[in-house]
């Protein structure tokens, strides 16, 4: 085997493991998962802690993307390590408990969840690694045991605060406003996106923001509507950037209540409009005139307006600024 051919050093793999960690609590999704399945190749040089890791990362970046056939198989694998103790056992019962809560399974998921913190409790504690509180008390809530599910709550934001994590301070606040019985829920979420100020977190600011729409909304109030519609906006723009469909179909049914209609998304657009079409609307979105667009595709400016009219007509907007949401460019 030659140098080139050789596997990476496993504190390469270690270090991008890390990088791709931070991606996904950053919320990039998409760009995670192409790391971490680059990694999987190589994974084999990684402890059974790295490797666990690897798949618990992938599984929950599957998960967030709604394909819960991916994701159980990559849990599937895990399924060796759930009988080991430190860390592979956490990761592995973190990613069941997972897979269970995104299948419906909140008795399971509570269990497992669970059980990651038993495996992992004597390591050092770290809540944005292993945020295996917030997990077990979420699915808890679902299972009407609300006194544990609030104690998790507490202490996970306890150990976040000392931490010193704004991520896994506003993760733990979005925990407290769920398991909380009292009338605090929503100024718990402001808090949760106050944290999130100046952090890069877009999953995790789409549902505090669709969790504090979603509250607004119980209240029946006309002069909360103009606000949640404004949050949900927002994370619908992100959740179809990402294609985080199970995410993006909760934010949509929320619109609906509303009486908002959804906005179509860069993978919607492209299912709908010509290549023709695709061509000349990205490159007026990207901010070329239509002049310039006609130029550069060597058409006429009629040609040009044309096709943006009937791109219009498709996706339901009325002039350019609606393309940029759809094209993925940011305002």
């Amino acid at each position: 085997m030659s140098p080139s051919e050789a596997s990476p050093p496993v504190t390469d793999l270690a270090t991008a493991l890390d990088a791709a960690s931070a991606l996904v609590r950053a919320g990039a999704i998409g760009a995670a998962l192409r790391d971490l399945d680059a990694l999987a190749t190589a994974s084999g040089t990684l402890d059974a802690a790295g490797r666990a890791r690897l798949l618990a990362l992938r599984s929950e970046c599957r998960l967030a993307r709604g394909d819960l056939a991916e994701a159980m198989r990559l849990v599937d694998e895990l399924t060796p390590h759930v009988e080991t103790t430190g860390l592979a056992g956490a990761f592995a019962h973190h990613a069941k408990g997972e897979l269970a809560a995104a299948l419906g399974d909140a008795e399971n998921a509570a269990e497992h969840l669970l059980a990651a913190g038993r495996a992992a409790a004597a390591g050092p504690e770290d809540p944005e690694r292993l945020p295996w509180r917030a997990g077990a008390a979420l699915a808890l809530v679902l299972t009407g045991r609300h006194h544990e599910a609030a104690d998790l709550a507490v202490e996970q934001h306890r150990i976040a605060v000392a931490h010193g994590s704004s991520f896994a301070i506003a993760q733990a606040l979005r925990t407290l406003a769920a398991a909380d019985p009292g009338g605090h829920r929503v100024e718990t979420l402001r808090q949760a996106r106050a944290a999130l100020t100046g952090v890069t977190a877009g999953r995790l600011a789409a549902q505090v923001d669709a969790d504090l729409a979603g509250l607004l909304l119980l209240r029946h109030d006309p002069a909360a509507l103009p606000e949640a519609v404004l949050l949900l906006r927002g994370a619908e723009l992100y959740a179809g950037l990402e294609e985080l469909w199970p995410l993006q179909s909760r934010i949509r049914r929320l619109l609906d209540r509303c009486g908002e209609s959804p906005h179509r998304v860069r993978s919607e657009a492209l299912a709908v409009l010509t290549p023709a079409e695709l061509r000349v609307a990205g490159l007026v979105a990207a901010g070329l005139t239509n002049r310039q667009a006609a130029e550069r595709l060597e058409v006429s400016v009629k040609a040009v307006e044309w096709h943006l009219s009937r791109t219009y007509r498709k996706l339901g907007i009325t002039s350019r600024a609606g393309l940029e949401p759809a094209f993925a460019v940011p305002a």
